[in-house]
């Protein structure tokens, strides 16, 4: 009787389990990530517009790619600012850290430059690394440093790397947090209320409310892991980059990981005409991962 209750126990495990699971539907169980290309150096900044059009970079060979909802890779920008993270205001303007002299750039449609951003205080940034736009137009930027090959100087210029916003048309940029180790991927909610920002260089990423001046406020630690590039889904699941991709529910809590046979994945959005294919940036490679949820980036 004593085993037979065992097994009985043992089976209501696996079946509570498999219905948490199932439960989340976020992806179908025998969905794999599809390669698409691979022929970059290291890729990164994936950003999607309002057609579901992705673009990314390729930043050791300072190129801007898009890949559009058909299926069709184009090179959307040369000599593009070795652009590491990227996204798109409103006006369908791509947003890049341009961190080959360390700058913020707005790209039009037509790759017209417009530097927003080219120092804090008369001192170079760290090297902009990821960025989120919120509704108002409203810019957040992650600095962390990151010593570049191609960068002439060995040392930071600013103390610390840190965490800035800058106001639609209202330069200069603000500190907005300056307490970590080595910030990095960064997202923010679609109703501007909150904002998540990975501290790689602690593995640790904390939620904001994001107050109506831009400043931050009610720093809570989200989850004891750090990544590298995040997006968001509608149910307000976060996407965590680093070795595969961790997904991560608006509690904090882990509830899927999807795998990807690189080195290292850096970053991720929605793309598609439904939104509702994930685009991974991955080592010299991009992979597509279809979901049964959209991206509301």
């Amino acid at each position: 009787m004593k085993k037979l209750s065992v097994i009985i126990l043992f089976l209501s495990a696996i079946g509570g389990k498999a219905v948490a699971q199932d439960q989340t539907g976020l992806y179908s169980p025998d969905t794999k990530a599809q390669l698409i290309a691979k022929q970059f150096s290291f890729t990164e900044g994936p950003a999607v517009d309002k057609k579901g059009n992705v673009f990314f970079t390729d930043q050791p060979n300072n190129k801007i790619w898009k890949y559009d909802t058909d299926g069709k890779l184009s090179v959307f920008l040369d000599s593009a600012g070795r652009s590491n993270g990227m996204y798109f205001d409103k006006k369908g303007n791509l947003i890049s850290c341009a961190d080959a002299d360390d700058q913020l750039w707005s790209i039009s449609r037509k790759g017209k430059v417009t530097v927003l951003l080219k120092d804090y205080q008369g001192h170079k940034f760290n090297g902009p690394n990821d960025v989120w736009v919120r509704p108002d137009g409203g810019i957040y930027i992650t600095d962390p440093y990151y010593q570049r090959d191609y960068w002439t100087r060995k040392q930071p210029d600013l103390d610390g790397q840190k965490l800035y916003f800058l106001a639609k048309g209202k330069a200069p940029a603000v500190i907005v947090d300056d307490k970590f180790v080595r910030p990095n991927g960064i997202i923010g909610t679609p109703d501007g209320k909150n904002l998540y920002v990975a501290d790689i260089g602690d593995n640790k990423t904390y939620r904001y409310d994001i107050n109506k001046d831009g400043t931050l406020s009610n720093r809570t630690l989200f989850i004891a892991m750090g990544c590298d590039g995040m997006t968001i889904d509608e149910r307000g699941n976060i996407y965590m980059c680093g070795k595969g991709v961790t997904i991560v529910n608006p509690k904090g809590e882990k509830i899927g990981h999807i795998d990807i046979d690189e080195p290292w994945t850096a970053n991720i959005c929605f793309g598609g005409k439904n939104k509702d294919v994930l685009f991974i940036t991955a080592s010299k490679a991009v992979y597509t991962f279809k979901m049964n949820v959209k991206g509301v980036d």
